[in-house]
């Protein structure tokens, strides 16, 4: 039998009995490295096959160190009368400022409801697709970078566009996100790509904007434990590459793991992470395209960066930790196009009808490439900086609601789903929204705004940084 099929009956017997691969690799052989070694192209004679075998049979159905359903602690209810005491918001270290350490894709509820409920994904994929029009790829292959992911909503729309402009050429689509959440939602999507576009190479990662492009971790420290998983999936179905981009989940649960930075409160990854897949029956093609350690380039021909930083971060901060390194990853005639929420559209307006003074967009794109261009120094000579005039730079996304839903009486779904809308784009801290859902003034304000303008929409604002041919 293949190394694919081997690890296949591993990944299943892992997710029956509740075992880490690690640790069934310990368990069975004494070598928590077994499957991480084959999945790099290593080999094992018949005897440790003939001991994995056994092991498996002789452990059929009997549940791991792990169970299946955890049980977690619960709060004791508060007492009959008495409001429940808000839960503090969380903080890097004493005396920081809570605004500083939000961050845009925290708050998993906020965020999905965000998503379900507004346009702004499919806007900001037709967007970055219009790039495409742009771009000059060279031999082997298409090459995409998207700085944070989320739930691979843009990608997966990006690629679509690009399998429709670029049929017949391989692509390889590397990405990073540091949310396990997330890179599940992404891989999700993925098996219909794989199908429609089979030479297509899918590189995840949760490494920093400045390691990501490269694959390449500059701490030493991270370096020695750096995971990287490589898999080419069989089959020629999207059932069976979902059957096994699913059986990786214990992998992700192991491995892609974030804690919280002392010095700024983001989160960091734990070890950092490495994930390539592609198509077995292509392989023989993909070949030159295929990541390996220590030996990936950037050189990208699109950088996506929706969403990349805090809103209300220095013009500094974004250009030094997240626009100049992934400049810096352009390849030639390559260009990155980043977005972000630009204000000045009913969303605020329902803001500042209940903090006045609040002003979350500080920097405009014309004060980040000011920036970037300082970060980057002489690197910057053979770069465009393209600010665009506001009619095409800035573009706006809307808030899906039924043709009836804002005649007469706003109902309360659509209130709180506009309210949500509203303070996420913002990035209103909790701190802040715990004082204030206390009464109904909020509720009322959104629905005062949602009648005024007949509907809820944001603005956000684009540039584009481009690298010139040779």
């Amino acid at each position: 039998m293949n190394a694919q099929e081997l690890l296949q009956e591993i990944s299943d017997y892992c997710r029956q009995s509740g075992l880490a691969e690690s640790t069934f690799g310990r368990r069975a052989v004494n070598d928590g490295k077994l499957t991480s070694r084959l999945r790099n192209g290593g080999r094992i004679t018949t005897e440790t096959l003939d001991r994995i075998r056994s092991f498996m049979s002789a452990n059929a159905g009997m549940p791991g160190e792990r169970p299946m359903v955890i049980q977690r602690m619960t709060r004791p209810a508060p007492a009959a009368g008495t409001m429940p005491s808000p839960r503090p918001a969380m903080s890097a270290t004493a005396g920081t400022d809570p605004a500083g350490n939000f961050r845009f894709f925290d708050n998993r509820q906020k965020y999905l409801l965000f998503v379900n409920t507004c346009s702004e994904k499919w806007v900001v994929a037709n967007r970055v697709a219009l790039e495409l029009a742009n771009i000059h790829p060279k031999p082997p292959a298409v090459r995409v970078f998207d700085a944070g992911m989320g739930d691979g909503t843009v990608l997966t729309r990006v690629m679509r566009a690009m399998h429709h402009k670029y049929a017949n050429m391989p692509f390889y689509i590397s990405g990073k996100e540091i949310s396990l959440e997330d890179i599940r939602l992404t891989l999700e999507k993925m098996p219909d790509r794989f199908f429609e576009h089979p030479s297509t190479v899918l590189v995840l990662t949760n490494m920093y904007y400045s390691e990501a492009p490269w694959l390449t971790v500059k701490s030493a420290a991270a370096a020695g434990s750096l995971v990287w998983n490589e898999v080419a999936l069989t089959g020629n179905t999207s059932h069976d590459f979902e059957e096994q981009i699913t059986g990786l989940q214990d992998f992700l649960s192991e491995n892609w793991k974030a804690g919280v930075s002392a010095k700024s409160g983001n989160p960091v990854y734990e070890k950092p992470v490495v994930l390539v897949i592609y198509r077995q029956d292509h392989k023989f093609m993909l070949d030159p395209i295929i990541p390996h350690r220590g030996q990936a380039n950037a050189d990208f021909d699109l950088v996506i960066a929706s969403q990349p930083y805090r809103a209300r971060a220095s013009a500094e901060f974004k250009a030094s930790k997240v626009i100049a390194p992934l400049a810096r990853a352009l390849g030639p005639g390559g260009r990155l196009i980043a977005i972000h929420s630009h204000g000045d559209d009913p969303g605020m307006d329902i803001i500042n009808r209940i903090w006045p003074d609040d002003h979350p967009f500080t920097t405009d794109r014309h004060a980040i490439l000011r920036e970037v261009k300082k970060v980057l120094g002489a690197s910057a000579r053979d770069l465009n900086f393209n600010t665009y005039a506001d009619n095409r730079s800035i573009f706006q996304y809307q808030m899906h609601t039924l043709p009836n839903e804002l005649a007469g009486t706003i109902g309360t779904s659509t209130a709180l789903a506009a309210w949500n809308a509203a303070i996420y784009v913002a990035q209103v801290e909790d701190e802040r929204l715990n004082e204030t859902v206390k009464d109904s003034r909020y509720i009322d304000a959104t629905r005062d705004v949602l009648r005024e303008h007949n509907g809820l929409w944001f603005n956000d604002e684009s540039y584009v940084i481009s690298r010139r041919r040779d």
